[in-house]
């Protein structure tokens, strides 16, 4: 159960135990080494993104691509935060994780999970302004302002962090310290906490819920504006081309919302899918993204071409 220290009014736990997936034994080893490997190209894949982000002068000098490096940098975050306990869940090694260590978690987890979704509506807001206001784009979104916007963002998230943290760590746990979970997530938490409950759910489902609803909200309002000004263009080509700037941040939003809106705007209730869920937005979307963007972004798979070409240069000349 875990060190417990006794109080005049209750006991208060001092370590929680995450109890990670439920899985056949006979599989330990091949889900270690799967999540392992999945960590491991993870963090492979969004550094590549990020260094050709950084490298490339073409690049990291327009705003849709410093937005793509900060989003890589997040998804290297996330998968760091979440993927190592998954990993080690699998493993002889103690399943133990502190009190101030599982409030780090949690504040990180949410400081980032609202980040994303910052992000993510930024750049919708980027491929808007790119598209429907082509000849002002400059003017709208440089630089400067991309990455005061993201520094906004971050602040924000942070903010979002703090309040969901400190709602659910003000409440005394006293009995139970197995959070039924691989890491320590708000509805897990609350279902061991030995007092009442409904405030918490309520707030978490109010203001993640609102955080979710106006981004997602926001992102379709951009890309509605978006769809009509590429269907008034008489170029077919100019069409397709419009339509594949776009392509991969749709199927990465979509990625991203969906397991969100299913863990977190479903009232604290419980189901044997939940587990897959969570691994799914913790520990493949983050490896699905640079995969995503390499693969569908025509600018990304130049600038890959630019870099080879001068390292192969470089080398020949050596």
């Amino acid at each position: 159960m875990g060190n417990i220290t006794n109080t005049s009014l209750h006991t208060m736990v001092t370590e929680f135990i995450l109890l990670g997936l439920s899985h056949p034994p006979n599989l330990r080893i091949i889900l270690f080494l799967i999540f392992f490997v999945i960590y491991v190209l993870t963090q492979l894949g969004n550094l590549f993104i990020l260094l050709t982000v950084w490298t490339d002068p073409k690049l990291h000098a327009r705003p849709m691509y410093i937005l793509l490096g900060v989003l890589s940098l997040l998804d290297m975050c996330v998968s760091s935060v979440f993927v190592p306990r998954l990993v080690f869940s699998f493993t002889p090694a103690s399943k133990v994780i502190s009190f101030s260590a599982c409030v780090t978690q949690l504040y990180a987890a949410h400081t980032l999970g609202s980040t994303q979704c910052f992000l993510f509506t930024l750049m919708a807001y980027d491929r808007y302004l790119a598209i429907c206001w082509p000849l002002r784009y400059p003017m709208l979104m440089n630089r400067k302002l991309c990455i005061i916007l993201v520094a906004v963002a971050w602040v924000v998230g942070s903010i979002h962090g703090s309040i969901q943290t400190t709602l659910t760590f003000r409440l005394p746990f006293c009995g139970s310290n197995e959070i039924d979970c691989f890491f320590c997530d708000i509805p897990a938490i609350l279902r061991l906490a030995c007092a009442d409950t409904s405030i918490n759910e309520l707030v978490a489902f109010v203001e993640i819920g609102a955080v979710i609803a106006v981004c997602f909200v926001l992102i379709l309002l951009s890309y509605a504006n978006i769809v009509y000004a590429i269907l008034r263009i008489q170029n077919a080509s100019g069409r397709r081309k419009a339509f594949s700037t776009c392509g991969s941040h749709l199927t990465v939003v979509t990625i991203y919302y969906v397991p969100c809106i299913f863990i977190y705007l479903r009232a604290g209730s419980k189901t044997p899918l939940d587990g897959a869920v969570s691994v799914f937005y913790t520990a493949v979307t983050p490896l699905l993204n640079p995969i995503i963007y390499t693969l569908r972004n025509q600018d990304v798979k130049s600038a890959l071409k630019r870099i080879t070409a001068v390292r192969r240069n470089s080398s020949e000349n050596k």
